[in-house]
């Protein structure tokens, strides 16, 4: 079987290991894919994820049986339609089922109207109503723009002073674009992959914890994932049912009612709140760095599951007896402003390291965006699965990264 990848990223090259090492798949192809991929996908850099026609047609020419796409952005503009209409199996929700990721309104209204549980909130489209809807309103309050912001469209004002800051932010560029205000909550939030075909839902039977804040003890920006780790020990076995029970199963039935064909992975960010399990946000396609910890940890054939998915048959997943543990190397000033072309060495073209934003110049690796590498690390406990994580971050020079260095701190805490 030829399966093709779409995206570049980390997720991406987590994602073409993964299928590499299926004895289903023959070959894997990455489309536009990067040179740190090469071990286990053949490039195509001269065709971009968002040229649909050259996906297409590429797909066509190479007999390529399967599409998996890993970013939002193809997704969310109907990749997966233009390839299905010509008989090219995708992995991947169409265009209108991706809105549960590409717009925050949309999730909100099927979530309030099947009553899956999440936050409170109010949708505001224009910078003068949301000033107003600040002075008053309870804080902590957390503003997100209604689109795809890359992770980064997220702000927790603390204080009615940074609800105010945190609305000139959101209309900088418009002062009549839509911004859903949701009620702050208190807990520990998780990850949970499920894999959808209609009615159909499987979560994974393993879940894992992001980081999204920039810096160490959850301080700074929100970015789109600065580590994570999995198993979530702290986190039981009733609480997995408990979401599957009241969100995974609740929104899969929901999305099907509303007439919307969702196939491919839900990705479901949630909190243990004191009421139990709420959505914090559905993304259309596996969370990154997430994807990276639990494939590496997956003892299974993804490419048999996305089969049995198709099938509606049981989908039995496998993991193995190891923790795993994921540190991002960042590029210094991210999610700000950075420099670009910054030298890269010292990490090795294996599972260890998956890679998010490096290029070739010459010889060298160059930085070519905010998050850069994640160096992972497995253990028979987390613990030592962040000693081994910690020491392949080592292992890489450059004076243009940073990172955090309390990467799955939370399970050693709580454990």
């Amino acid at each position: 079987m030829k399966v093709l990848v779409i995206g570049a990223g980390g997720r991406e090259h987590a994602l073409s290991y993964k299928l590499n090492d299926s004895e289903l798949v023959d070959t894997v192809y990455a489309i536009p894919g990067s040179e740190a991929m090469n071990n286990v996908a053949t490039s195509i850099s001269d065709i971009k994820e968002d040229d649909h026609e050259g996906i297409l047609n590429f797909a066509k020419d190479h007999e390529v049986e399967w599409v998996v796409i890993g970013p939002e952005q193809p997704l969310t503009e109907g990749l997966a339609d233009t390839l299905r209409e010509a008989g090219i199996k995708v992995f991947g929700p169409n265009k209108a089922a991706a809105q549960i990721e590409g717009s925050k309104s949309f999730a909100k209204r099927i979530m309030e109207k099947y009553d899956i549980p999440t936050a409170d909130y109010k949708e505001i489209d224009n910078k003068a109503d949301a000033m107003a809807y600040v002075r008053d309103c309870d804080v902590p309050v957390v503003l997100k723009k209604d689109g795809l912001a890359a992770g980064k469209g997220v702000i927790i004002a603390n204080t009615r002073d940074e609800a105010v800051e945190a609305v000139e932010a959101m209309y900088q560029e418009r002062e009549d674009s839509k911004v859903v205000f949701e009620a702050f909550l208190e807990g520990e939030e998780f990850s949970l992959m499920t894999f959808v075909n209609g009615d159909y839902a499987v979560p994974f039977s393993c879940i894992a914890q992001d980081h999204k804040r920039a810096f160490d003890n959850d301080e700074g920006p929100n970015t789109g994932g600065m580590g994570a780790y999995c198993p979530v020990p702290h986190i039981k076995d009733e609480v997995l049912r408990e979401t599957n029970d009241k969100i995974a199963q609740p929104i899969a039935k929901a999305m099907q009612a509303e007439g919307y064909d969702y196939f491919g992975l839900l990705y479901i960010g949630a909190i243990l709140t004191a009421e139990g399990p709420k959505v914090i946000e559905f993304n259309a396609r596996f969370g990154d760095p997430e994807a990276q910890v639990l494939l590496k940890r997956m003892d299974s054939d993804l490419m048999q599951h996305i089969l049995d998915l198709e099938a509606k048959a049981p989908i039995d997943m496998e993991w193995k007896d190891a923790s795993v543990v994921g540190v991002m190397l960042a590029s210094k000033g991210y999610p700000g402003a950075y420099e670009k072309g910054v030298k890269v060495s010292g990490f090795e073209d294996n599972s260890d390291f998956f890679v998010s934003g490096l290029k070739k110049d010459g010889d060298d690796y160059v930085t070519s965006g905010g998050r850069v590498i994640l160096a992972l690390g497995e253990g028979s406990d987390i613990k030592e699965a962040k000693a081994k994580a910690y020491d392949n971050v080592e292992k890489i020079k450059s004076d243009g990264l940073f990172y955090r260095k309390d990467i799955s701190d939370k399970a050693l805490r709580n454990g």
